[in-house]
């Protein structure tokens, strides 16, 4: 192999680049064999998996990333101030756009790996695989969960409470099940783009609502003073959680006909993402001033709320069915690896297939009702699950690609303790936000579990200095 492609792909030694014998093309880039891809031999298959191009991912990036995280945004303004909050959402926007792009060269130079699992196999063994494999399946169950939950609320504030809340959750969990029966990303992406439309035509129907009737209009802070700790760590755990996609990234670079196209996937997809956080939050908050809620549509009249909600149902749905489809492949394409039956139409592979989705589907349901409030669930996937994945994880990939290589240069030890320190920041978040979580928890802010109560009370971030009660030590 060249030096170009050595260099182009960031693989980590010569002993790495012999074993996997993969010849360059003309570009500098790495050309691999059919048998190292995740997928095996798919020629003359009836169902072909990388059939993706960029604009695809970049689709499904966006309704995976631009759905229940933007609802909770500008709430984080006004608890936090205007210009911390502005600054985490692009601070840790960059972040993600950066450890994205790290998670597509990790997969460019061992394109065998088609999931995190594949990843944690790699660097750890055994052990690895399982332990990633728990945690991947785990955070889009929650996701999952989390858009069965928004479903409910949507519906109990479309219909005034119309009927149990528990029956509006057995009526999202069918809708996610069905939708997500397809078993490639290229068919997914196509409900993706009526996803993308959704959430940006309900946004802007709140954000218009809102401009109009000027709840408290004005009347932002541009640094909230003497807020409490765990009140602090709700928002950025919020702002956290609508940079948690890079879950599925490795899945959907795989079905990409050429994987060296993530990048522009990638920077389409956050680019948008980050000018939609920023643009969204500043305008709702600056016209609903503290009384703004979480979910945002909330801020608006009743009549706009509405509107809002019936144009966000196809997000609140399909965004769930793209989070699914990621862990359901996973287990399909792991159930069947070695043989052709994920590459076929028959009453196995189609069988297996719909087994593995309602199951899926079932626990995800279950979740919902058993955390069924909406911020504390959000911030717990994010504590839990999107610290790892977004913000730690990604860096212990690129210490692995370059290991031997971490100190060789000047250039390399500052990237190395770049990447040692936003190591720390995800860990650091981890532990903070699983003692926020569990506060919350332990003083009751998880509702009622598998009940027919009404759970849509938006809820707004004006302070009660009263509720300021004491917070316990980190320690404790």
């Amino acid at each position: 192999m060249s030096t170009r492609t050595k260099q182009k792909t960031g693989s980590p030694n010569e002993h790495e680049l012999q074993r996997f014998n993969t010849p360059s093309d003309v570009e500098g880039q790495v050309s691999h064999p059919a048998s190292e891809d995740g997928f095996g031999n798919v020629e003359g298959a009836e169902i072909q998996y990388k059939t993706c191009v960029w604009w695809h991912t970049g689709v499904l990036m966006l309704a995976e990333n631009v759905s229940l995280g933007v609802l909770a945004l500008p709430q984080a303004l006004a608890v936090l101030g205007i210009i911390p909050s502005l600054l985490c959402i692009c601070f840790l926007g960059v972040i993600a756009t950066y450890t994205g792009w790290l998670i597509g060269e990790f997969k460019l130079a061992y394109p065998q790996v088609q999931s995190f699992p594949d990843c944690g196999e790699l660097i750890a063994g055994h052990i690895g695989r399982e332990v990633m494999a728990a945690g991947s399946v785990l955070i889009l169950i929650f996701i999952s969960g989390a858009h069965i939950l928004t479903f409910t609320v949507a519906m109990n504030a479309l219909t005034e409470h119309g009927t149990c809340t528990l029956i509006f959750a057995i009526v999202g969990l069918i809708f996610c099940f069905v939708l997500g029966l397809p078993r490639t990303f290229k068919n997914v992406s196509k409900l993706s783009i009526l996803s993308c439309a959704s959430i940006i035509v309900a946004v802007f129907v709140a954000m218009i609502g809102i401009s109009i009737s000027k709840p408290d209009a004005g009347h932002i802070l541009a640094v909230r003073p003497g807020i409490p700790f765990v009140k602090g760590l709700g928002p950025v755990l919020n702002i956290i959680l609508a940079y948690t996609g890079h879950v599925a990234f490795i899945s959907f670079q795989s079905e990409l006909a050429d994987p060296r196209e993530f990048k522009k996937a990638l920077f389409f997809e956050q680019g948008i993402t980050i000018t939609f956080y920023m643009t969204i939050s500043t305008v709702i908050y600056y016209y609903a001033g503290p009384l703004v809620t979480s979910p945002a549509l909330g801020s608006a009249s009743p009549v706009v709320t509405k509107v809002a909600f019936g144009f966000a149902i196809p997000t609140i749905i399909i965004a769930g069915v793209v989070n699914g489809s990621v862990a359901c492949k996973y287990i399909y394409i792991r159930m069947w690896k070695g043989t052709n039956v994920v590459h076929q139409k028959t009453i196995k592979s189609l069988g297996s297939w719909y087994s593995i989705c309602a199951a899926f589907w079932l626990v995800a349901w279950i979740l919902a009702e058993s955390v069924p409030n909406f911020n504390l669930l959000l911030g717990l996937i994010a504590a839990l699950f999107g610290s790892w994945f977004s913000y730690a994880l990604p860096m212990v990939m690129w210490f692995y690609q370059h290991k031997g290589s971490w100190l060789k240069n000047r250039r390399m030890a500052m990237w190395s303790a770049l990447n040692a320190f936003l190591f720390c920041v995800g860990v650091a978040i981890f532990a903070l936000g699983m003692w926020a979580s569990g506060h919350e928890l332990h003083n009751g802010s998880g509702g009622k579990v598998f009940s027919c109560a009404n759970n849509w009370s938006p809820v707004s971030a004006a302070f009660d200095r009263s509720d300021d009660r004491d917070i316990p030590p980190l320690s404790a």
